[in-house]
């Protein structure tokens, strides 16, 4: 707002407040890099091109190859930590926003927490059950004192 006056101003405050401009900016910045990218891979290959193709006299076929090696790795380690740093971009754009949504639920998983810890100091009072007619129970127990064998069925029926 008051970029001038103010001496603690820093453009990129708003972006780092917001999870969306976060990730705009750096999808922004991942898009310059891969353009950067295409541009590095093409100096790759037209500079492995050129190095294997300058021969010196007396060079055996394989010289030229290992001269250039050095600069090919070189290039290709660029190459691998650009490919980090794009792929960096994108998770830290991710982590930004789940970084605001645990903010989020953070007060809503204290708030649980706390009516859990509330209704383990004073648990609700159950009413004992009432008691079960008698017939059933001794509908159990005719199922369980019975025979145990087929053999001890006597004047039954097997089922």
């Amino acid at each position: 707002m008051n970029s001038n006056n103010d001496p603690n101003y820093s453009p990129l405050r708003d972006v780092a407040q917001s999870p969306e401009a976060t990730a705009r900016y750096l999808a922004d910045v991942q898009r310059v890099l891969l353009d950067i990218g295409k541009n590095l891979e093409t100096l790759a290959m037209e500079t492995r091109v050129h190095l294997r193709g300058t021969n010196v006299e007396g060079d055996r076929w394989y010289h030229a190859r290992l001269r250039a090696m050095p600069v090919e790795k070189a290039l290709g380690n660029v190459l691998r930590n650009l490919n980090n740093l794009t792929e960096g971009l994108e998770k830290s754009a991710y982590k930004r926003r789940a970084h605001d949504e645990n903010v989020v639920n953070t007060a809503k998983d204290r708030k649980e927490k706390e009516i859990e810890k509330q209704r383990k100091k004073n648990p609700p009072v159950l009413h004992a059950a009432p008691n079960p007619p008698h017939q059933s129970a001794q509908n159990e127990n005719s199922r369980y004192g019975g025979p145990t064998s087929i053999y001890d069925l006597g004047k039954r029926e097997s089922a």
